[in-house]
């Protein structure tokens, strides 16, 4: 067993604190993780509020490190809030994310009403048409949240309309997202997209699912060349992001997976969407 080298490897989903959930990070912590691994960039996620002002911070305090920020459209900004992706992009956020936690998809999955809407019989809402153009302006990334591959589909099909070019579907493995192999290998041959894949996945009850094998299975049968490798880390009951990253890798090492493929996944494919000199 090789030892797993954590140098240049970017992370486009981490959690941390503050957060109303406790997290296993907070973001300074995080930032000295990251500088400690040699690891190149992470990028802040919150299903709650905006985290760019808190990189521009870590930024500031160690800049010897890509810390980036995001934004996730769920009820606390407004759901699909024009001005609120408008001020996020002007302060730096890279990922505009799709609701998440108040997705309908989401609400239903947990036997709840309601949930921010992002598609209207086959179309997306006017108000998320102009949320496109802005990510299609500033460059930005679009993750597709937690929605069904119905609304994902038309959804990127007006992204890339829109002028859209960096989008990462975001944890297709998740049982609340659903997405098949099938409809996987058509998003990727239709639209040219990313597979964001995470280390593991809720399943209520403080229980976690490890998506590894999953995750294997998809790549080996989709190819390595569309997938980003993301921890999706934070929570109490998973290992802390360091740990994580490095059974992800390991895993993926031991089944075979060659080094410069295992490099396209965490290093390349995500400084892409990043927007980083390789």
């Amino acid at each position: 067993m090789n030892k797993i080298d954590l140098t240049g490897v970017i992370d486009l989903h981490v959690h941390s604190a503050p957060d109303i959930r406790r997290r296993s990070l907070d973001d300074i912590e995080l930032t000295k993780e990251v500088i400690r691994t040699g690891a190149r960039a992470v990028v802040i996620k919150s299903h709650l509020v905006p985290t760019m002002d808190r990189a521009w911070l870590m930024r500031k305090m160690f800049p010897e490190v890509s810390i980036f920020g995001s934004i996730t459209l769920n009820d606390p900004v407004g759901g699909i809030n024009v001005h609120a992706v408008e001020a996020a992009l002007g302060l730096g956020a890279k990922t505009v994310w799709l609701p998440t936690l108040h997705a309908k998809r989401h609400r239903e999955a947990e036997g709840k009403s309601g949930g921010v809407e992002t598609v209207n019989g086959n179309k997306v809402v006017p108000e998320l048409r102009e949320v496109l153009k802005l990510i299609a302006d500033k460059n930005a990334i679009l993750g597709t949240g937690h929605l069904s591959p119905r609304e994902i589909f038309i959804i990127v099909e007006e992204a890339k309309k829109q002028g859209v070019k960096k989008i990462a579907i975001t944890h297709p493995e998740f049982h609340v997202v659903g997405m098949t192999i099938q409809d996987q290998k058509r998003m990727v041959e239709d639209y040219q997209v990313f597979l964001e894949r995470c280390y593991a996945q809720p399943m209520g009850g403080g229980k976690y699912k490890s998506n590894l094998k999953d995750n294997l299975r998809a790549i080996e049968e989709i190819g390595y060349e569309s997938t980003v490798v993301s921890t999706d880390s934070g929570q109490m009951e998973n290992p802390i992001w360091s740990v994580a990253l490095t059974e992800y890798i390991q895993f993926l090492a031991d089944n075979g997976v060659p080094n410069d493929a295992i490099d396209v996944m965490t290093k390349k494919n995500p400084a892409a969407l990043l927007g980083l000199e390789s």
